[in-house]
């Protein structure tokens, strides 16, 4: 199995334990080590929307949490026609992280794979502070 395909299973099998009782929208995402493991995670919604967290910064989260920071490819799932996005806060954290392959895929078996570029195109980075106000 490729690795694509087995970062989509795994994102599928995190999409089921997801809570989403207030959009009833379902996300789960896979994102792979340089060590080869691999960390899941799931959309988790709160009452108070600002506090909900995505599937993939849960998975990055996880993975972070465990001592992992050399992050290769992620993942991501949910019940929509064409392949899901991540929203622009987990594209933020994905170039933190400097996570360069994203899978996105569907229920269905649709697929798209992209860069970090394509997806964030001018992501603000440590670059972008660090000479100004670390000198």
């Amino acid at each position: 199995m490729a690795m694509a395909d087995t970062l989509l299973e795994a994102a599928k099998k995190a999409r089921e334990f997801a809570y989403s009782p207030y959009s009833k929208f379902k996300v789960g995402a896979a994102v792979l080590a340089k060590s080869g493991s691999i960390y899941t995670g799931c959309n988790i919604e709160n009452a108070s929307y600002g506090l909900t967290n995505c599937a993939e910064r849960t998975a990055i989260f996880k993975a972070i949490a465990a001592g992992e920071v050399n992050l290769t490819a992620l993942a991501v799932v949910a019940d929509t026609k064409e392949p899901v996005s991540p929203c622009g806060a987990c594209r933020q954290v994905m170039a933190e992280f400097k996570i360069n392959k994203i899978i996105m895929g569907n229920l269905q078996g649709k697929m798209r794979e992209v860069t970090l570029a394509e997806l964030l195109p001018f992501s603000f980075t440590d670059t972008d502070f660090t000479d100004k106000h670390n000198g």
